[in-house]
């Protein structure tokens, strides 16, 4: 009863069941042959193109890395430069204010002592013209005191003499 229960009534057709064996052998051949290898193929492909991804996805971070920090290190360069050039031109903006200045001191100086010639000149070509004047009239008073008119050289003596009276009337004062 067992053995009927397994193999039912008719009891195992060996072959059929052959044939259906060898049907799935072939079957599975043809799908390993056709199937299956592409399949693997592409997965293969696909593995190598993910690990190639992120291989370069990897680079690719890892050059970032290197451009910012040379980005980094040439932006603190700039930034040093740039305060080197600031230092440069307020120390040039410096000397040319002492040199201006100096400049303006002399210049200064040149017009005063200028200045101090043009009125010792001044002084002289008054004095001079003071003398000349006080001398004509001298003579005129003189002249009309006396009623006559002097030489030249009598003049002369009466204008100097008159002249060292003023000077030494100056000098006391």
């Amino acid at each position: 009863m067992y053995s009927t229960f397994l193999l039912g009534d008719a009891g195992v057709q060996w072959g059929d069941f052959l044939f259906y064996l060898i049907m799935f052998i072939i079957m599975l051949l043809i799908v390993k042959h056709f199937a299956w290898g592409p399949v693997t193929k592409m997965m293969d492909k696909r593995a190598t193109k993910i690990s190639n991804d992120i291989d370069s996805a990897e680079k690719a971070r890892k050059e970032a890395e290197g451009l910012a920090a040379k980005r980094q290190t040439a932006l603190e360069n700039s930034r040093t430069e740039a305060a080197g050039i600031i230092d440069r031109a307020k120390q040039n903006g410096e000397q040319q204010k002492a040199s201006i200045v100096n400049a303006a001191n002399e210049e200064v100086k040149t017009m005063k002592a200028n200045a101090k010639k043009d009125i010792q000149q001044e002084k002289q070509d008054a004095l001079s013209s003071v003398k000349n004047d006080v001398a004509e009239l001298s003579i005129e008073i003189a002249s009309k005191i006396i009623q006559k008119e002097l030489t030249p050289e009598s003049q002369k003596e009466l204008v100097d003499s008159y002249i060292e009276g003023l000077g030494k009337q100056n000098g006391n004062r």
